[in-house]
């Protein structure tokens, strides 16, 4: 791992701050939101989230694009998008004879895929193309979308009909799947106050290019790899749950999270741990990521559901069962 100096990780910390305490001058609560929205940004992942509407979701990430001088756009999803409303079509032009391409909304840094299971299979499966390839094949030509780039997608758990559940090979390639849930009595008394208040201009406090710089000081974010088997355990406990002294969850789990999940962990573990100012990932911060990275990639079989099990539950079952590792002695050596 290369060191960094006091003054590099002084720098980091207060432009983290500084992205952090702007968006919390429009953005009330969530708190817990924000960081994994960050921490999604920092891992060069992508974000699954689920709430109902009217919850700062859009607000937040809007908020997050102007902070960094970024650009921001919004796709409502219909049952009547085609994949060209996502990625960009070949357009004729009558007058010259030619051909040109049009690029789509998809290319932008931070996208917000609103209500992603109204859009049919295909236009679906062309957002998650871009998500995981970073580039778009138009006739021929390929064209990178710019960095940084975050997908953050929505789901409503409120309304099912006319919606396209995401398939479970579509839904890993989400790094978390964050549940957002109403705020507290007295975040919607400061909401209001807010929004009858006079409007709260936010200042850009980062550029695209510090950001990726960020994003590679993210990757020199030391993981111990006691800390990395501990990941690797805790997923192959959602896979085969009777090698972990789990039995009991066998018939609750039809299939596990796959290795993406473990990856995920571990670069979600790195990006908290930047976060809170650390250049070395602790236990608590992948413990803390535990539940978003794992949700949305088990699926449960039918005995699950009618026995009202959710995978919060047979995830929190499992990290009851799978101990974290003590912290390594590793990181005395690193901050002496």
């Amino acid at each position: 791992m290369q060191a960094q100096s006091p003054s590099q990780d002084a720098h980091t910390a207060q432009l983290m701050e500084q992205i952090l305490y702007e968006v919390k001058r429009v953005v009330v609560g969530q708190d817990r939101f924000l960081e994994r929205v960050m921490v999604a940004i920092l891992a060069q992942g992508h974000l699954l989230v689920e709430g109902v509407p009217g919850l700062a979701k859009t607000l937040t990430v809007k908020t997050l694009a102007n902070t960094i001088q970024g650009n921001f756009k919004r796709i409502q999803f219909t049952p009547d998008l085609v994949p060209a409303d996502l990625v960009g079509t070949r357009i004729y032009n009558q007058k010259t004879g030619d051909f040109s391409t049009s690029l789509g909304p998809v290319f932008t840094n931070l996208l917000l895929a609103d209500e992603i299971n109204r859009a049919p299979a295909k236009v679906q499966s062309a957002l998650l193309e871009v998500m995981q390839e970073r580039q778009v094949t138009i006739a021929g030509e390929t064209h990178k979308v710019p960095e940084p780039f975050l997908v953050m997608a929505t789901q409503n758990p409120i309304e099912t009909e006319g919606t396209y559940p995401l398939p479970e090979a579509q839904v890993d390639r989400f790094m978390m799947k964050v549940l957002v849930d109403y705020p507290s009595d007295e975040e919607e008394f400061v909401i209001v106050q807010r929004v009858i208040g006079p409007a709260v201009a936010v200042s850009s406090v980062a550029t695209t290019e510090q950001l990726a710089e960020l994003q590679r000081e993210c990757r020199r974010v030391y993981v111990d790899p006691s800390l990395i088997q501990y990941a690797v355990r805790l997923v192959s406990a959602t896979r085969t749950p009777e090698k972990h002294g789990l039995k009991e969850l066998e018939r609750f789990i039809t299939f596990g999270a796959s290795p993406r999940a473990t990856i995920n962990l571990t670069e979600g573990a790195r990006a908290l741990a930047m976060l809170r100012g650390r250049t070395y990932a602790l236990p608590e911060d992948m413990t803390d990521l535990v539940p978003d990275v794992l949700r949305h990639r088990l699926v449960l079989s039918y005995e699950a559901l009618s026995e009202g099990l959710d995978a919060d539950t047979v995830v929190a079952k499992i990290m009851a069962k799978v101990p974290a590792p003590a912290r390594p002695l590793e990181h005395e050596k690193l901050v002496a």
